[in-house]
């Protein structure tokens, strides 16, 4: 018997299924070789308690509240942090009958269907939320293991393989608390554990504090959009005897106090109404030639929420979308216009083309319309709503047409108020694309570190040298 089915053996583990597939699955597993020096091997229920999530009969969607204790869905989990949108919440009088499944700062939430691999780590801020049917909750020891270390580990790539592999189900694989616990894992002494998450978990931080502050800056642009092209929130305080708030006088100064009728409805005096295409290009052409190598970016690529783009890779141009650094990509066909996907292009070869999709439409603005205007533009609902309802085709095919986008009908101020647009908002963008790419680096880093770590390669002072060399 090969030592890693020793180590396994010795754990208890037990094969379901032909015996020497697993053994093939094991063999595979590079985390599963020798046992470091110094590390000791446990299962996950002898350091931790598995608890599975309330039964549906426990709770259900009419228990839930708009003000109460959130609780953490699959949906929630991010790669080992929570996602705190549209969480559903139940009053403090079930949080009190469901307090078995309170979460405290430490635990291990897992999914329990579907994608099993994924976990987040509970910190400070949800410390007493609750977690749901779906889910499964580690409570490590803290005696024995540092549950910073233990979400490491558990998201190191061999270990993520192995859960997959032992789950249950073709079709939707799922978990159990006795596969859970059954899982074996490799101890460093208490004190290496902790060095360990500290060290990893001071890039996540980093990578996550990126993330929060993309999204604000993001939230903070769409604000303000509404607020003066949709709202009219200026004109409306001056209206109303007020100074437009947060707005400085000689932004206020360049909007009227007065509102117009038009055929959609009041706006601001002295602005027009205007066809999309006559301020921003639909599809304008850019030279590229086939066979020639650039920038590609698949419907894959494009997020449904945020603005930045992950994946792009060179290519040889052969047919498709063509673009370049500054242009919103908006996605044409269904689903993947209803889901949202959309994004601003943004690379540091600005005049470059690039290409993508043939289902992409691309839109750029003309001056004097500020870069970021027509990205916010296409997550506005109210555009998004008129696309959708754009749509023609066969059923599962359906798509928009740049004729339609560029048909779309809405008021144009005058140049003043889309230049002091773009001087508040259009640094955003960019300061959001430098934000992604440190996380990038940062992501690469963490996940070069993490298997050399968790398996004993390197130890914390040589993986401290290697992170000050990436990010210096």
């Amino acid at each position: 018997m090969s030592s890693s089915l020793r180590e396994l053996a010795r754990c208890k583990v037990r094969f379901p299924g032909n015996c020497d597939t697993w053994r093939g699955i094991v063999s595979n597993l590079k985390l599963w070789g020798e046992v470091p020096e110094g590390f000791d091997v446990q299962r996950i229920g002898q350091i931790s308690s598995v608890q599975t999530g309330p039964f549906g009969s426990q709770l259900h969607k009419e228990d839930y509240v708009d003000v109460g204790t959130p609780i953490v869905t699959v949906e929630h989990l991010g790669e080992n942090f929570f996602t705190h949108q549209n969480l559903p919440r139940v009053s403090e009088q079930d949080v009190e009958r469901l307090s078995k499944y309170k979460l405290r700062a430490g635990d291990i939430v897992f999914s329990r269907v579907g994608s099993v691999e994924r976990r987040s780590l509970v910190r400070n801020s949800e410390d007493g939320w609750l977690f749901s049917g779906r889910c499964l909750r580690i409570r490590p020891n803290p005696e024995v293991v540092c549950s910073t270390y233990l979400s490491y580990f558990l998201g190191h790539p061999g270990v993520r393989d192995y859960i997959r592999a032992i789950a249950v189900g073709a079709t939707m694989p799922s978990l159990n608390t006795k596969l859970l616990s059954d899982i074996p894992v490799y101890l460093p002494p208490l004190p290496e554990q902790r060095r360990v998450g500290e060290l990893l978990g001071m890039l996540d931080e980093k990578i996550e504090l990126n993330r929060q502050t993309a999204r604000t800056l993001e939230e903070l642009t769409q604000r303000l959009f509404k607020s003066w092209f949709v709202d009219f929130d200026p004109v409306r305080a001056k209206m109303a005897g007020r100074k437009p708030a947060h707005t400085p006088p000689e932004i206020a100064d360049l909007f009227p106090d007065r509102l117009v009728d038009s055929p959609l409805g009041p706006i601001p005096e002295g602005w027009r109404l205007a066809n999309l295409r006559e301020i921003v290009d639909l599809n304008p052409k850019e030279p590229l030639k086939k066979g020639v190598e650039a920038l590609y970016v698949e419907m894959a690529a494009l997020p449904t929420a945020g603005m930045s783009i992950e994946g792009a890779f060179p290519r040889e141009f052969k047919s498709g979308t063509r673009f370049r650094s500054g242009d919103t990509l908006m996605a044409r066909i269904t689903p993947c216009l209803e889901n949202g996907k959309g994004a601003l292009f943004l690379h540091e070869h600005g005049e470059r083309p690039a290409w993508g999709s043939t289902e992409f439409i691309v839109l750029r603005p003309k001056d004097p319309v500020p870069e970021l205007w027509p990205y916010v533009l296409m997550r506005d609902s109210g555009f998004r709503e008129y696309a959708i309802q754009n749509m023609t085709g066969t059923s599962g095919r359906q798509r928009v047409s740049a004729k339609s986008v560029g048909e779309y009908m809405l008021p144009v101020p005058p140049s003043d108020v889309f230049r002091a647009f773009g001087d508040l908002v259009d640094g955003f963008a960019h300061r959001i694309e430098r934000m992604r790419q440190e996380s990038q680096t940062l992501t690469q880093l963490r996940n070069r570190l993490l298997p050399k770590l968790i398996s004993g390669e390197i130890r914390v002072p040589e993986a401290q040298e290697l992170a000050k060399e990436s990010v210096s």
